[in-house]
């Protein structure tokens, strides 16, 4: 099982994160590349960061799904934001997804960045992550 904590050595996390995740030899990792904002389609989700949000997280369940893993095996999460002015409308994506996954708190470790942009100008939030799947 996965092990996710927070030692009482350190301040408690200022967001929705461990500061530790343990991932036994029973598991393989498996890395998520940079996901954005678009749908299915490949059309942009929308104009703002927080449907953009809700885009990067449904696509991230879709390749959960596809790895054969869930929300319980997310270890990492490497949030990317272009500007400062995004980070509200990201953070309500965020608190959202992890709300509905992680219902008692028990969130993966996660880093967040404001960039001055990302790959598009029209793109406000990147994602990647890390899984373990079991073996």
């Amino acid at each position: 099982m996965i092990r996710r904590w927070n030692p009482e050595t350190l301040a408690a996390p200022i967001g929705t994160y461990s500061h530790l995740a343990h991932v036994p030899a029973e598991y393989e990792l498996v890395l998520v590349s940079g996901q954005v904002g678009v749908l299915p389609d490949g059309t942009l989700a929308g104009d703002d960061a927080e449907s953009q949000g809700r885009a990067v997280f449904a696509n991230i369940e879709r390749l959960l799904e596809a790895a054969g893993a869930g929300p319980d095996q997310l270890v990492r999460v490497f949030s990317m934001v272009a500007g400062t002015e995004h980070l509200a409308g990201y953070r309500t994506a965020l608190r959202e997804a992890f709300e509905r996954w992680y219902p008692r708190g028990d969130w993966p470790a996660q880093s967040l960045i404001v960039a001055a942009a990302l790959a598009k100008p029209e793109i406000l939030a990147e994602v990647e992550a890390t899984i373990a799947v079991p073996r």
